[in-house]
């Protein structure tokens, strides 16, 4: 009896225990409407997750620099018009014996392959710093390089070539970055106050890539338009000023993000983003984030770093390293889509006001024409851009090579930009080129040596008649006007 009387104890306290328990998952609500806790349903808003998130630790440290009186801008990777050229006059020197650049400043910068962006006297630059284990978006002076403020927060990255790959993008109110391993985050282009930050990995599915992130933000008009490549978010769109999703387009084949950067293009009345994703190249409608088109036929099996180039007559040329050579596309209008049944709208991939369709026109071989780093430029015509061989190459859009630089004038995986009729060229060891821009011949005007470190790889920008340019661990300005 003495065991059953403990049996009894022992049974109703379990059973008490569960329904406390039961309580505890389901419980009424002051509206008297049952709520059901989840696992993880007591954590902390997103918002308020700061441990999670090392960006709103972030700190801003103010200098002793202020902007430029100077006039000039190139707001994000590729310049304003994201094409590789200026949209401004810039009486650059052809004759570097009598006038050559001149160094305005220079400063130390952690390792990296990152550019600069400039904008209203200001350049912005994303850095990192191995000793504090911190990354960094630093404003400074383009008059002198000074600090005017420093944004950092805690980010632990190891060395993998170069620590540091994308270019801000500055609005006037806005710079927006995307770090190393995929955080995004805007900050007032004055003050360098943090507005919001995102996590393409922890809020996206996003994977960050081999070496890191190479992928530049792009900001059109209120929005901020990224490719995670997650599970559910092959691109997305932000808001501007919030950081709150607008729209996301699904992964139906769970292409992940590479180093390219999503370009904009316009054709038939669309609005779209071309992005080459790690299988794939596809066409998004800017408006809601829709599939316009896909095609398989293009992918890099090591790294796609060169992003897709948008041409006249809905041409988009796609180029590569590591033998892919180059493809050029042709787009193409369907009917509209009222004319489509609901299945043939679902394999087209087609939610806009009318289908678009996406063809191979031509492939070239590495030899012909394939480029491992830096995106070609498209200017009066003709293409100009660096091969895999080091040669410097204008194309014509057939794909036909009209010249190529000499066999000893290389330039590695160094940046290249076009001002009017000028091509500035870096080479790997910093030696910097004057090019004409014209398909008559390679006619190399005047070369100097800015830098003397290794690596010098990242995008230059030019703002006026000042050139930023940068190896693994310096940053230079130079003046290169003729005066």
């Amino acid at each position: 009896m003495k065991w059953e009387k403990y049996g009894l104890r022992i049974t109703a306290a379990i059973f008490a225990l569960a329904l406390g328990t039961l309580a505890v998952w389901v419980w009424p609500r002051a509206d008297g409407s049952i709520r059901l806790r989840l696992p993880g349903s007591d954590a902390a808003p997103s918002g308020e997750r700061s441990a999670e998130d090392p960006v709103r630790l972030g700190k801003v440290v103010t200098g002793s620099g202020q902007p430029a009186p100077k006039p000039g801008s190139w707001t994000q990777f590729r310049g304003p018009n994201r094409d590789g050229k200026t949209t401004e006059p810039a009486e650059i020197s052809r004759d570097w014996k009598t006038a050559p650049p001149r160094e305005l400043w220079s400063l130390e910068v952690g390792e990296g392959y990152a550019g600069a962006a400039v904008r209203d006297g200001r350049v912005y630059l994303l850095d990192y710093d191995r000793d504090a284990k911190q990354s960094a978006l630093r404003c400074l002076s383009l008059s002198d390089g000074k600090e005017i403020w420093r944004f950092s927060y805690p980010l632990s990255i190891k060395r993998n070539h170069g620590m540091t790959r994308t270019v801000p993008v500055v609005t006037e109110k806005f710079v927006v970055a995307l770090d190393s391993k995929c955080n995004v985050f805007a900050l007032d282009a004055a003050t360098g106050e943090l507005k919001w930050s995102v996590s393409l990995v922890r809020e996206f599915g996003a994977t960050v890539p081999e070496w890191y992130a190479g992928q530049c933000p792009l900001v059109d008009g209120d929005k901020v338009i990224l490719a995670p490549g997650g599970k559910n978010a092959l691109l997305l769109a932000l808001d501007l000023t919030t950081g709150k999703p607008l729209w996301q387009t699904p992964n139906a084949h769970d292409w992940k993000m590479t180093h390219s950067s999503i370009m904009p293009m316009d054709f038939a009345g669309h609005r779209l983003y071309v992005y080459c994703a790690s299988k794939g190249v596809v066409g998004i409608d800017a408006q809601n984030g829709a599939l316009l088109w896909e095609t398989a036929d293009w992918k890099i099996s090591i790294a796609t770093v060169p992003s897709p180039l948008p041409l006249p007559d809905g041409k988009i040329l796609l180029t590569g390293g590591y033998g892919a050579g180059s493809l050029m596309l042709q787009l193409g209008t369907n009917a509209p889509i009222s004319s489509l049944s609901p299945s043939d709208g679902e394999r087209a991939g087609v939610r806009g006001a009318s289908a678009l369709s996406v063809r191979t026109l031509f492939k070239l071989p590495p030899e012909v024409f394939g480029a491992t780093q830096h995106t070609p430029i498209f200017n009066d015509g003709y293409l100009y851009g660096v091969r895999a061989d080091g040669r410097f190459v204008c194309l014509d859009l057939t794909g036909k090579v009209v010249w190529m630089s000499d066999s000893g004038e290389t330039f590695g995986l160094g940046s290249f930009l076009i001002a009017g009729d000028l091509i500035l060229a870096l080479n790997d060891s910093g030696k910097l080129r004057l090019i004409e821009a014209s398909p008559a011949r390679f006619n190399l005007l005047a070369e100097a040596q800015p830098l003397t470190n290794r690596e010098s790889w990242a995008p230059m920008a030019l703002a006026a008649n000042r050139l930023l340019l940068r190896d693994l661990t310096r940053l230079v300005c130079l003046d290169l006007s003729a005066k």
